[in-house]
């Protein structure tokens, strides 16, 4: 397979170049899915824009971050599974609720149903069995809450599989494989 490597500022495009400049002034640093990504300005300015419009949807930061664990596990995304223990930690996860969360559960109801939700698009391709989509509106989600989920599952389906074709480095600590929780 070819090696992918992980581009700098200048081997992209000025679009992008100023792109990442925006990313490294809002966050610190420029990660490399999204330096990746930047390989074509277009798919990043694309992607970012999609991304941002996730949070004026029906989930909060954390149930967010709750959906990013799920799906990248589901899609077997090991930098996705890192990025997003980080983050899901900086919003208040523990350790232990990340790897449940990458699992597709949650000792929260709310959670739970959404995680499982997401896990089960994924896995499923979109076809998740009546019940769970039944769970999740008798936690009382509606219609529009559906639809937010599913481009969320998308959102995330995105960099997982940009990092599963191209094998970029993690610029994150790495997450604890879920085999490894279970024994321990």
């Amino acid at each position: 397979m070819r090696k992918f490597e992980v581009p700098t500022r200048e081997q992209v495009a000025p679009a992008a170049q100023a792109i990442f400049d925006d990313v490294k002034q809002k966050i610190g640093m420029v990660p490399n899915i999204y330096a990746t990504i930047g390989y074509s300005a277009n798919a990043l300015d694309s992607y970012l824009a999609f991304q941002g419009a996730q949070a004026k949807g029906s989930f909060n930061a954390k149930e967010r971050e709750a959906v990013a664990l799920a799906v990248a596990q589901a899609n077997g995304c090991s930098y996705c599974q890192a990025a997003h223990t980080a983050i899901g930690k900086m919003n208040g996860f523990s350790e232990e609720e990340t790897l449940n969360l990458r699992a597709g559960k949650s000792g929260n109801e709310r959670l739970n149903v959404i995680v499982a939700l997401a896990r089960e698009l994924t896995l499923k391709h979109g076809r998740p069995s009546s019940e769970t989509v039944e769970n999740f509106f008798a936690q009382g989600f509606d219609n529009a809450a559906l639809m937010d989920l599913v481009l969320l599952v998308a959102d995330n389906t995105v960099t997982n599989y940009v990092n599963n074709v191209t094998e970029i480095a993690i610029d994150f600590p790495v997450a604890k494989p879920l085999e490894e929780a279970a024994e321990a």
